[in-house]
Order: structure tokens, then sequence, then C-alpha cells
């Protein structure tokens, strides 16, 4: 751990932009909004918000792995939502959970879940606390007798590694750097990075079900999890360790995507592969947007696989700080433990030619191309986007993103049914016009996973109310197109009710079922993947 983490911001104390990168946005979006300048709220000193006393009391056998600390429960209130933010900077800490548990072994895990049980009390398991979509909350009502945080950072170890299978037995709470430096020692890497990377632990990707770094193939954390070991108020399940079966429904895809709703997992068996040694990165312009998705779509269907192919509309590099507003922009890269990557690139560039777009062949031939050009000047901006939210929260900027799925036949309809929506909705909302943009994270040959942003001029003492105002219409228009309500960000609290709209019914009541099962007290995140009682 390097740290203390930050009371409002991502990262730990002393992370974030410097004061020029501050100014340089808010000047940025003070220009895309044609106005001189922003009234600024500031963070509440943590010392002056005041907490509900806590309802419930740990018994001594949890003495030493609980806390009441008024700074401890602050820390494990949200995640790192929007609303998340504007609710810290105006002090409501109405959810904050009355207890913090910090849990070192199972059998922590399993007495907590004792307690919580006896006392009527909610367990809300809590990771990296990176969640977008509410998913750390102790949004539980008086339903319970009070809530419990049970963090899980503590279990941060790679347990074993099997270089032959090139495998691992890893705890469920080690956080993404962590791991890769426990199996840099073996040349080994999981490869999966999130842009959570940084705080997210092991346990919270399989339960979120989250997004990496590898834009096709192996899209998801499911693609990496070889056996889990989950721990549930009714006892320990895990899986057995292979590289495939065909016998029956796997119980790995029970508690991959479970949201700490139906038990915590405390260890799994990643895959792994070799640090890659080769790597070829460029990026492709196009001057219409639908040359783009159809180069993207040949090449997701070509056999190619590349290790990334994100595609940028103009606005979406125009807001980030890079390109003319007007091309759009295709990342594409290559990368190999074992072989050159060069005939790949060459493909891959030549179907992007025929597709009209253009590039610069001698920047493809560069291993350290992904450092540099418009595809280094991507990275950057996606690694610092988390720090960008406390200033623009500050500054009353809604600047938020929500994400789908969906075939390539009906994307055309979806995309343009989903920028018709959210550009009226910030018209309504705001008064003003807006900003919507679109990029793909992922693609598969039969389709892509559009990542929308959306950014208006807010209001400030409103904008808790104009967030759910453009998400929800968000929401609304996701579905209608036939979209998934989320393809990396996981369901949490705030995707519920299109959650269910989505799934079948008769899976709803399996999902209730299987709960019913592994928690009978209804005692794990209550609200997340099934409704609260």
């Amino acid at each position: 751990m390097s740290g203390r983490l930050k009371f409002c911001g991502w990262g730990y104390e002393g992370d974030g932009l410097t004061h020029e990168e501050e100014n340089r946005l808010l000047e940025a979006y003070a220009g895309r909004f044609d106005v001189d300048g922003f009234e600024r709220a500031t963070v509440p000193d943590p010392g002056t918000i005041n907490l509900r006393a806590p309802r419930i009391t740990p018994p001594d056998s949890l003495g030493d792995i609980c806390s009441t600390d008024h700074m401890d429960r602050l820390l494990h209130c949200y995640g790192q939502s929007y609303p998340d933010y504007v609710r810290t900077f105006n002090g409501d800490f109405s959810t904050a959970p009355d207890v913090v548990a910090w849990a070192k072994s199972e059998a922590d895990v399993c007495a907590v879940f004792d307690w919580a049980a006896d006392a009527h009390a909610a367990v809300i398991p809590f990771g990296g606390g990176t969640s977008v979509v509410g998913g750390t909350e102790a949004a539980v009502g008086d339903t319970y007798k009070g809530a419990i945080c049970l963090d899980l950072t503590g279990l941060d170890q790679v347990l074993e590694v099997d270089r032959t299978s090139l495998a691992a037995r890893i705890q469920g709470g080690i956080r993404g750097p962590a791991m890769e430096a426990g199996l840099r020692g073996h040349d080994l890497t999981m490869r999966h990075f999130p842009q959570s990377f940084e705080l997210a632990t092991l346990g919270g990707m399989i339960a979120t079900r989250s997004g990496g770094h590898f834009a096709t193939v192996y899209t998801h954390i499911d693609d990496f999890v070889e056996s889990v070991r989950c721990v549930t108020p009714s006892g320990p399940v895990e899986s057995r360790r292979l590289p495939g079966s065909g016998a029956g429904p796997s119980p790995d895809r029970l508690f991959i995507g479970s949201e700490g709703a139906l038990g915590v997992i405390t260890e799994a068996w990643m895959r792994l592969r070799e640090r890659p040694k080769f790597r070829a990165s460029t990026a492709v312009s196009f001057a219409e947007f639908a040359n783009a998705v159809e180069a993207i779509r040949l090449i997701s269907q070509s056999g190619l696989f590349p290790s990334n192919v994100r595609l940028l509309d103009a606005m979406e590099a125009w807001l980030n700080g890079f390109g003319d507003g007007k091309s759009h922009m295709v990342i594409l890269a290559f990368e190999s433990a074992d072989h050159a990557v060069d005939a790949w690139m060459a493909r891959a560039l030549e179907i992007c030619a025929a597709c009209s777009g253009s590039y610069d062949l001698d920047a493809s031939d560069d291993t350290d191309a992904h450092k540099a050009g418009t595809a280094g000047a991507w990275r950057t901006a996606f690694i610092k986007m988390p720090h960008f939210r406390e200033p623009l929260v500050s500054a009353g900027i809604i600047h938020d993103t929500f994400e789908t799925a969906i075939t390539w036949d009906r994307f055309e309809a979806l995309h343009a049914g989903i920028t018709k929506a959210m550009h009226t909705a910030l018209k309504d909302v705001t008064g003003r016009t807006g900003y919507v943009s679109c990029r793909f994270t992922h693609v598969y040959p039969d389709g892509p996973a559009p990542y929308f942003t959306f950014v208006g001029l807010g209001r400030h003492g409103a904008l808790l109310d104009q967030w759910r105002e453009l998400k929800a219409r968000a929401s609304d228009a996701v579905i209608e197109c036939g979209g998934t309500i989320t393809h990396h960000h996981a369901v949490g609290r705030d995707h519920m009710p299109w959650y269910e709209k989505q799934i079948p019914p008769l899976f709803t009541d399996t999902l209730r079922a299987a709960k019913q099962t592994l928690d009978p007290a209804g005692i794990l995140n209550p609200g997340v993947l099934v409704s609260a009682p």
C-alpha cells in the first residue's frame, strides 16, 4: 500500500494533478462552455462532518480487527462515482458504515458474517473502493440494525506460482500493482489493467467482471480465472482448478460478477502469461466515423486479435486535449512474448487503409510508439482521467461516462439514438448545449463495447439531481436501443432498475434462490444484484 487513501479524489494522499494541470484543465472547459471561469466549491474538513453514532458494537473477539474511528468510516463510505464526489463536497455521509472490519484471514471473514447475522447487520465487502455504480455504499435503509464495511485488503498475497501451467494462486484483497510486483520475479504477468488498476483488488475485479487491457479476446477478468474460492455465510465454495470443463454449469461463473452479494472471493487461481517482449503501436486517423467503425469491425473479424484496438471519435479526442476535433482516431497495438508482431500490424494497417484511414507507417514500426504520438497522448490522458473528477465537480461541471455493448448490425442505430437522447437531456437538464462523445473500449467479432462520455455545465446545489436525471435518461436510452446496462462497470445500486429490465424474470428468481441458499440471513451487500428486502 502506498499510503492512506485520499478523503476526496483518486488515489492516495499526495496524488493528483499539479496546480498547473488543474488550471489548464479548467481553462479548457471554460473555453468549451464560453464562460470566464467557474464558481469553485471546496472539500469540507473531514473533522467537521457529522456522522451518526454507531448503531452496533463489535464483540470483544473482533476488537482487534474492527474500528468505529471517524476517518475510517468516512473513507469506507463511498466509491468513485460522480454522485459520490458530489455528496463528499456536500459533506453528506449519511450512509457511512457503523463499523469497519479489516479481514486478515478467512477466519476473520467468517467471524464477521456470524456476528452480522446475529446482530442483523448488513455486510458490505470493500476492496479497492473504486466502484462507479454505488457498489460499495452501505445504502441499506433501516431494514438492518447496522452496517459493517468488510475491508479485504489484508488478504494481499501471491500464495503460489505454477510456472509450468502459467498460473498463480492469489488472495482476493491484493491490489493490482502489488499483484504484478509479486509476479514480476517469475517474469509473468496477468496483463489485466482496468483504469482502476492502481487501487483495484483482484477479488473486486472478479466480483465486478472488470474489463482490462486487452481490447480483443481477453477482454474481461473472466478469461483469466482458472478457479475461485469464495466464502459465503453458509460456508466456503471452491471450484476445481482446471483449464476447462464441460461438467454442467460452472461454479466459477456464479461468483464471477456476483458483486459481493453472494459471498467474498478470498482466493483465485489466475491464468498468467509471460511478459511481452515485442510490441508495435500506432494511431490511424479517419475523416469519417463510419469508416473507422468499419475498419475496427473488419479487424475484429480478421483473426488478428490485436491487444488494443480502440476507437476515439473526434469529440472524445478533443475533450481529452488532443486531436483537432475533426478526425476520428483508432489506437492500434499488438504485443507478444514469443514473436515479432510486424506482420500482424501490417495487415491491420492494410485494413485501415482500405477503409480510408491514414497513418504514419514509420511510427508503427517503433516498439516505443505506445509511449509517443497520438497513442501516447491518449495513454497519458487515460491514466490521468481519474484525477479529473475532483476539480470538475468543484467547478460544477457534470462529466460522467456510461458503457454498453451491442452487435455490429445494431451499432449505428444505438449510437444515433444515444447521442440524440443525451444531447437532448443535457439541454433539458442544464439549459444549455453540452458535449457527447464515444469511444470503443473493447471489440468482439460480433460487436463493439461503446463507451460514452457526457459533459454539461451544472449548478452547485443541484448537481446531484441533475446527474440523476442525466443518468436515468442515458440508462433508458441504452436499454431502449437494445444494449446492456453495463459491459464492465458492474451493476451496483445505480444500475439495478435497468438490470432488472434486462435480465429474464425467471433468472431473477434463480438469483434470488441462490442468494437465499448462500446468504440465508440476507446480510451481504443488500440491494446489489438482488433487490433488498
